[in-house]
């Protein structure tokens, strides 16, 4: 049995190709954007809607390296957090003596 680890390694694991948001507001308003799209290219025409779609296709780069910026910050702050929970267990350790325990 391989580890998630193996997985993630060989590009078995692809988290970002299978997120959906499971906040309610997420289909409505994609189908929202979806409608509003349509009007802007009726109402600009194909050049101009082209000329459009590319600014918002720079916009989305860099969106895409703040998420991807967000996540490695997160995670290290998780993994950081998980070190330094498991490097005090010793201290959580339940003491005989002080008749206390977890």
């Amino acid at each position: 049995m391989k580890t998630i680890l193996e997985a993630l390694y060989r590009g078995q694991i692809q988290p970002e190709e299978t997120i959906v948001p499971s906040h309610p507001e997420y289909r409505p308003l994609s189908r929202q954007i979806s409608a509003q799209t349509e009007q802007w290219r009726n109402r600009l025409g194909e050049e101009a809607f082209r000329e459009l779609e590319e600014y918002f296709d720079l916009c989305d780069s860099v969106e895409s390296m703040h998420v991807e910026a967000a996540f490695l910050q997160g995670f290290r702050l998780g993994a950081n957090l998980m070190i330094e929970v498991m490097s005090k267990r010793e201290e959580l350790a339940p003491n005989p003596a002080s008749g206390l325990s977890l």
